[in-house]
């Protein structure tokens, strides 16, 4: 025994602990020909899963090794020995070796029936029986010899016959084999005998198959360990046929081993049985079991004695008493005999067996109810199936399930037709059917929750520690329950189908025909109502969850909350069991429910990447099969029924098989049969397009399972599967797909193989052409529309059973076909990236609700690809920061060093030399990203396009950095001598200063002599300076109007009190001059008589005040006025660009006042940044400001100078003072760097895209209520989020200041110190080692910092420092002041030292605005939605995912002064129509890009969804929407009623959906 164990490598503590789970998962492929003693029990494993009855056929390598062995040694001794010693040794080696060393096949199945748990004894059982094998029904444990009733592991098997009734009718029985009650005849033996009874049983029920394993079959042997005493029951099952052997489904039992040592098998067996049959050798009075024999002898059972050397033929002794001997005999004859004794016997017995029955006998153990958890999972589904009993089967879904009833069959039906708008519908229109949709998920809500689902939920919320029995045990108690009731509703179906098709061709009887059709679609209703399984009961909590999500809140009567619904379906998808992916019945994929379900699937396994695999073919093509037996999968579908809908069950991929695969999981999606009666008892095309459609977008491979291979009976099911594929390819899906061939003949043959290859291809394109002309599509060939070979993508597959059912075992070759598949399964698999749950649950939504659409490929090929090119410009978005970001550094580099004269010119090879290694990053991002993204094949067609941008930007970001840099290499004569004045006036102060120390230098001890002297002396030097005029403050407002007033006298005197902030207007008509307009011009641009523009053209205007207003804001970056400072030429050179851009605007004349409301608009808008800038500039150079901060640092050098200080302690400190203003800047320009990249990962409205920091912008907005701001946020996109950005970092800093601001300034001052003293320290080892002077310690001090610091040697030209000896002590004055003055710079930080600190560019949120603004701005012509493209300039349409109200925008309804309440997506799903331009020629919404200009750049997706935020917007603010835009009414005649219901929180909560 134990050796047994050991060999097969494993021992005792396995028993019981092998899982299903383990077993199932996607393992390597290998040959399973022959194999290890290690692999043998992996080997049977999963060759039964795939049913494959050869599985006890094992070869163990090291057993061909040995076989080998001998035959060398047979040569080599062919010339010297003789047959005789040759045959003797031989014989005697082999049974030294072969036999004792040998694993019978049985000892491995029992093996593995040992070791396996409850799930997987249940699995390898069910398998067994489908491979027609006897299987454990009495089991004794291999170490203590208890016996075990395996109850458990027979509760999934149903058996099926035919039989004749009375009336020589033939009726079908389909039976769980538990509940079955059939005669049985009980074999067993006393003693040893000479004959297989195992064979002979096998000669009574299947000549052709080993049901019960004997010693004549491959491998077999009389050295086993643990088979004795297991008895083992197969069932022979009729056909309905006169061929039958026995009229009546019968049980056999075969005890092995001797009888008479296994006595508790016996007694219960001999006294359940119907027949006994016992073989021994012969009789004898003086056997050890004569009594035993005699004992059943004189029992009223049956009985026959089989003697193995008898050579009588069949002998009746007594009545039903047969003897019967074997000795000598034809096997046939025998086998024919017993049969006919059998029946003879059973004819005239009323006995029956039934299986569950054997658990009433005591001393055995009942694995039922040993297991805890087992028999607690029955007890929980026994007490839901109690309330069931006593009810009409055709009507406990109605009671029970409600949920899932009319009402969502009724909001199925009325989303689709939401989707697919009629031709006259109208925002009202949808409005009213949101509403009926809403109230249906109220009436769910308000369903009881019956008391069969509050049982089930809370035994799924229970502690339980295995609910994986309870759901079996449900499953196999509805199945039992529902069965008897199905098979007889189909048997009345197929009844009257046969009536039917005998009508049809009986023209005679129409009125009879109806009749009966009626008739029929009754039963097909009732087989609906009846079919109940563990799905429905799923899809009610599906249908709880939805009602629930949909009014968000949980039901009263639901004793947990509805957000843990979902959990408890994804714990079963992990468990093993499939979910419901569309509800077959309702024809509806559940989205909300099927997302919760893959969001908590992605909780509890993480966001693992899976490989999706689906299946299509006709209905009872045996799809479900081709996966149970590929995967040993167990699809649930409900007694009597096929599969209906789509279910999509988890196969975890193995540790080992990961290395060669990119994912971690297999999801496979089984699907209903197409072109399949419904069981309304129509059939619709579209439906089955619908749903092909559905699972070949899903799937990264999709197994087209078709019966046959005649092409003609392919043609319809081609014809629907090429469409959806081709839709695939229009929608840049390029899907994968394997045919596979059922049932065919003869497979073996190539050249017929070839032929039928050819055919199908032939098939395949022709359906091509004509789907292409459907689609309107070019394809010319199915290789066009689908990745597929027909080489090698096309499987052929024997006959699935070897002979009839229902006594045939699985075709062998139908086996190998399954695993020839699998292997090109995985060779698909290793080539494909998958997709992540998190993504497939988004495209799941997505693909759906654009199915549901009349124009799907429009709309999804639409919202693809904008999903996939939204995720290009985020990425698009990253390289370019980490460019801008990488060259920024190399510009603050290169300022330091321009400053320190260390360079005197910038060329492009130096900043291209600097960017290298960013760029190579970059560019392997971008390659990874285009190659392994899943949306490759979308995004190929973008790849050129945005290699060339990043490659533009890059030579930009490189041209314009030179550019900056050269220009301050060639400052104006300006800058230099303000520099200059700055430096003198400095260094005369300290000169001055020591000169004054020096005389009072005998006085260093009066302390208040000292003061009053510097003070005299201080008052002196400034007053010379302030002799020099200072630098003013500015009004810039005030300059300009003096510039228009100079050079524009055509401006109305008065203007000035009346100037307009040109961003808020509403309309721009007052500014258009109508007077030069031809009439016919006039009637385009003008749209009434009272001359108001059109929206359209309105819109045109302001985009050019948007363009003029970014490109004044580029010019007044340029002035570069922080260090140049304010001059009038400035706004000069502004207000001409303006000019002259309004001036070349030749869509329309403007009046002067357009012109000088904008330049003047501008201006004020500038404002606080040039004001801001020349302050900057008046700080740094004015000199009697910034020498007026320096007088106490003067006054500390001054005394120090009277103390007698060493010359080396005093330039110390002046070079401390010098380094402070310096240290400021570089410590506020990386601090600020540091915050910027924190708001970007930590600040909730800045850490996404640009959309999602306008979903915070709307946000704020609806919370704050102000109807300006909203206005400004319409009209002024670009300026609102600016001006946003700006308040978010301000109150990010104010918020933060104290844990996150301060703390990266004093860490950025301590990094920096450090580096000012490691400089100080290496320049004076430095000189010390070559004997140099300061001039040397300076110059090599200032270098080390060039790239930190803007401070170089010229910075201390004029400070004397000649006696400057004693380096070591000047770097220990700087040591020792460098600290104080970082605690000043730190103790002078606030919320405002950006502010007042930092140059404009410098600043986080300018950083921020540069980030998330250098986008598109373009509006949507028809409700002014912002294209929400993160690329200026982009290629391709325009679009947004967020359409507005077209009313915001002005838009109105022809011949009226009412505001329209139509929204873009909407209407563009409509068959309504518009007038551009107001003119009188009408465009469909449909078609509008037809009304050409604007709207030809823009693509508007068909959506009709609610888009709650702007109704509840249009709702809460009419009036002031009506008074701004001074019309009557919004709507026709009112907005509908149901926007009136929206609340401002659920309008928030909606941005979510869409943003």
């Amino acid at each position: 025994m134990y050796t047994l164990f050991h060999k097969l490598h494993l021992d005792v503590s396995h028993l019981n602990k092998l899982r299903a789970a383990d077993v199932l998962q996607i393992t390597s492929l290998q040959s399973y020909e022959s194999c290890t003693e290690e692999e043998m029990i992996q080997t049977f494993i999963q060759k039964l899963l795939m049913m494959n009855y050869r599985a006890r056929n094992i070869k163990t390598i090291e057993t061909n090794e040995q076989s080998q062995t001998h035959q060398r040694d047979n040569d080599s001794s062919e010339d010297e020995n003789d047959i005789f010693d040759d045959v003797f040794n031989i014989s005697l080696s082999k049974t030294g070796t072969s036999q004792s060393e040998q694993i019978h096949p049985m000892d491995v199945q029992m093996v593995v029936f040992h070791c396996a748990d409850g799930f997987l004894k249940q699995l390898m059982v069910t398998k067994l029986s489908q491979c027609q094998y006897a299987l454990p029904l009495l089991v004794p444990d291999p170490f203590t010899q208890q016996i075990e009733f395996p109850l458990w592991t027979f509760r999934q098997i149903n058996k099926s016959w035919k039989m004749r009734n009375t009336n020589n009718e033939v009726i079908s029985q389909t039976h769980p084999i538990y509940k079955a009650q059939t005669p049985m005849v009980f074999f067993f033996r006393f003693g040893s005998v000479s004959s297989s009874k195992s064979q002979l049983m096998n000669s009574l029920i299947n000549e052709k198959h080993n049901t019960f394993f004997h010693r004549n079959c491959p491998g077999g042997s009389r050295t086993r360990v643990l088979m004795d005493g297991v008895v083992e029951i197969a069932w022979f099952c009729p056909s309905g046929k006169n061929t039958d052997k026995f009229t009546n489904c019968v049980a056999f039992c075969n005890l092995h081993g001797d009888a008479g040592e296994h006595e508790k098998q016996q007694q219960i067996l001999t006294e359940m049985a119907s027949v006994n049959v016992i073989i021994l050798p012969r009789l004898d009075r003086n056997d050890r079991h004569a009594e035993k024999i005699q004992n059943l002898y004189r029992n009223r059972k049956p009985l026959i004695c089989i003697f193995t050397k008898d050579e009588s033929a069949v002998t009746e002794m007594k009545k039903r008493r047969y003897k019967v001997g074997l000795k000598g005999r034809n096997q046939s004859d025998v086998s024919e005999e017993l049969r006919r004794v059998i029946n003879k016997c059973l004819l005239g017995s009323s006995s029956t067996f039934r299986l569950e029955d054997v658990s009433k006998h005591t001393d055995i153990r009942v694995d039922e109810e040993y297991d805890d958890d087992c028999r607690r999972g029955r007890e929980a589904a026994q007490q839901m199936m109690s309330l069931l009993e006593k009810k009409d089967l055709t009507e406990i879904k109605e009671s029970c399930l409600p949920h899932q009833g009319k009402l969502w069959h009724q909001w199925s039906q009325m989303n689709k037709e939401l989707h697919r708008p009629r031709a006259d519908e109208t925002e009202m229109d949808f409005s009213r059917k949101h509403t009926e949709m809403k109230k249906i998920r109220e009436q769910q809500h308000k369903s009881d929750v019956s008391r069969f689902m509050k049982l089930f939920i809370r035994e799924m919320n229970s502690d339980t520690t295995n609910k994986t029995f309870f759901l079996k045990w449900l499953r196999i108690l509805l199945d039992e329950h529902t069965s008897a009731d199905l098979s007889a509703l189909h048997h009345k179906y197929d009844e009257k189908c046969s009536t039917i098709l005998k009508l049809r061709g009986n023209h005679d009887k129409p009125e009879q025909l109806k009749a009966e059709q009626t008739e029929l679609e009754r039963i097909s209703e009732k087989l609906q109502a009846a079919a109940f399984g563990l799905e429905h009961v799923m899809r009610e909590v599906g249908q709880i969850y939805e009602s629930c999500s949909s009014v968000k809140k949980n039901k009263e009567d639901l004793q947990f909350h509805f957000s843990s619904l979902p959990s408890l379906a994804a714990e079963m998808m992990i468990s093993g069991f499939p979910l419901e992916l569309m509800d077959g019945d309702a024809a509806h994929v559940p989205v909300i429910w099927i997302s919760a379900v893959l969001d908590q699937l992605i909780q509890k396994l993480g966001d693992q990447r899976v490989f999706v695999l689906s299946v299509l073919g006709i209905q009872s093509t045996g799809k479900s099969t081709m996966l149970n037996a590929m995967f040993g999968l167990q699809f649930a579908v409900s007694a009597g029924r096929c599969t209906r809908g789509a279910f999509m069950q988890l196969l975890r991929v193995s540790d080992e098989m990961k290395t060669q695969m990119n994912f971690d999981y297999i999801l496979v999606a089984d699907t209903e049969g197409l072109y399949a009666p419904e069981l309304a008892g129509k059939s619709t095309r579209h439906h089955d397009s619908e749903l092909a459609t559905f699972v070949v977008g899903l799937a990264n491979l999709t197994l087209i399972n078709i019966f046959g291979e005649n092409p003609s009976e392919m043609q319809d099911i081609l014809q629907i599967i090429v469409q959806a594929f081709l839709r695939m390819k229009k929608i840049r899906l390029n899907s994968s797909c394997v045919f596979v061939h059922q049932n065919v003949s003869d497979v073996t043959t190539g050249e017929k193989n070839m032929e039928g290859r050819r055919r199908l291809q032939e098939t395949l394109d022709e359906m091509t052409k004509l789907a292409a002309n459907d689609e309107i599509c070019d394809a010319e060939s199915f290789s066009d529309i689908s990745r597929f070979d027909v080489q090698k993508d096309v499987k052929y597959f024997a006959h699935l059973w070897e002979g009839n059912p229902p006594m045939a075992p699985p075709n062998p070759n139908y086996c190998e076909n399954i695993q020839d598949l699998k292997e090109t399964i995985i060779i698909h698999a290793s080539k494909s990236h998958g997709i992540m749950l998190k993504d497939f649950n988004d495209y799941i939504k997505k693909f759906y609700t654009d199915l549901l659409k009349e124009r799907f490929i429009f709309s999804f090929r639409n919202s693809l690809e904008i999903s996939a090119y939204r995720k290009l410009e985020t990425k698009y978005r990253k390289w370019s920061c980490s460019l801008r970001s990488a060259m920024m550094e190399t510009e603050n580099k290169l300022h330091n060093k321009i400053e320190y004269k260390i360079i005197n010119e910038v060329e492009e090879t130096d900043l291209q030399r600097e960017m290298k290694e960013t760029s190579e990053e970059v560019k392997k991002s971008m390659s990874e990203f285009f190659e392994k993204d899943r949306d490759k094949d979308i995004l190929i067609q973008w790849k050129t396009s945005f290699e060339i941008k990043i490659r533009d930007l890059q030579e930009n970001i490189v041209r314009e950095t030179k550019r900056k840099l050269n220009e301050i290499l060639q400052q104006p004569h300006l800058k230099k001598k303000i520099d200059a004045q700055r430096t003198h006036h400095e260094n005369t102060l300290y000169e001055k200063s020591k000169e004054l120390a020096l005389k009072l230098r005998d006085k260093a001890n009066d302390e208040e002599k000292l003061k009053k002297e510097f003070d005299l002396f201080w008052e002196q030097s400034v007053k010379k300076i302030r002799d020099n005029p200072p630098i003013k403050e500015i009004d810039i407002v005030r300059d300009v109007r003096e510039i228009l007033s100079d050079n524009y006298k055509s401006a109305p005197i008065d203007h000035w009190r009346e100037t307009r902030d040109i961003f808020t207007l509403p309309s721009y008509s007052d500014y258009v001059n109508c007077k030069n307009f031809t009439n016919s011009e006039k009637n385009e641009v003008f749209r009434t008589a009272k001359e108001t523009l059109s929206p359209e053209h309105e819109a045109q205007i302001r985009s050019l005040v948007t363009d003029v207003i970014q490109q004044t804001d580029n010019m007044i970056q340029s002035f570069n006025i922080s260090k140049m400072g304010y001059n009038k030429s400035c706004l000069t050179q502004l207000i001409d660009y303006v000019k002259t851009r309004v001036t070349e605007h030749q869509k329309y004349v403007f009046k002067n006042e357009f012109f000088m409301d904008l330049v003047l608009s501008i201006c004020k808008r500038a404002n606080k940044m040039i004001t801001d800038q020349h302050r900057l500039f008046r700080d740094a150079n004015d000199p009697e400001i910034y020498v007026e901060k320096k007088r106490e640092e003067y006054y500390s050098i001054f005394q120090k100078y009277c103390h007698g200080a060493a010359s080396a302690a005093i330039f110390g400190e002046i070079i401390c003072q010098k380094l402070k203003e310096p240290i400021e800047q570089s410590v506020y320009k990386k601090t600020a760097k540091d915050l910027t990249d924190e708001m970007r990962s930590n600040c909730e409205s800045l850490n996404g895209n640009r959309s999602n920091l306008e979903k915070h912008i709307l946000k704020t907005l609806a919370e704050e209520e102000d109807f300006d701001k909203y206005m400004n946020y319409i009209n002024n996109s670009r300026d609102h989020f600016k001006d946003f950005i700006r308040d978010e970092v301000s109150q990010y800093i104010t918020d933060k200041f104290s844990v996150s601001v301060l703390p990266k300034m004093k860490e950025n001052i301590k990094l920096l110190q450090q580096k000012i003293m490691k400089a100080a320290h290496e320049s004076t080892e430095l000189v010390q080692e070559s004997r140099g002077d300061v001039g040397l310690w300076l110059k090599s001090f200032t270098q080390q910092l060039s790239d930190e610091l803007i401070f170089s040697e010229k910075d201390l030209s004029g400070v004397k420092h000649d006696g400057v000896k004693d380096f070591n002590l000047m770097e220990n004055v700087i040591k020792k002041e460098l600290p104080a003055i970082m605690s000043d710079i730190n103790s002078r930080f606030n919320t405002k030292s950006f502010d007042e600190k930092l140059d404009y560019k410098f600043r986080p949120e300018e950083l921020l605005i540069d980030h998330f603004c250098q986008c598109c701005w373009v509006q949507c012509p028809f409700c002014g939605a912002t294209c929400t493209n993160t690329i200026e300039n982009h290629p391709g349409k325009h679009s947004t995912p967020f359409h507005r109200v077209t009313g915001l925008k002005g838009m109105k309804y022809r011949n009226t002064t009412n505001l329209s309440i139509s929204i873009c997506t909407s209407a563009v799903a409509s068959y309504r129509s518009f007038y551009p331009n107001d003119s009188k020629k009408s465009v469909s919404w449909r078609e509008y890009r037809n009304a050409g200009g604007i709207y030809t750049n823009w693509s508007i997706t068909p959506d009709l969804s609610e888009l709650l935020y702007w109704k509840w917007f249009v709702s809460r603010f009419q009036k002031y929407l009506k008074k701004y835009y001074n019309k009557t009414s919004i709507g026709y005649f009112k907005i509908p009623d149901e926007w009136k219901t929206y609340s401002k929180q659920a309008a928030i909560e909606s941005l979510n959906q869409y943003m």
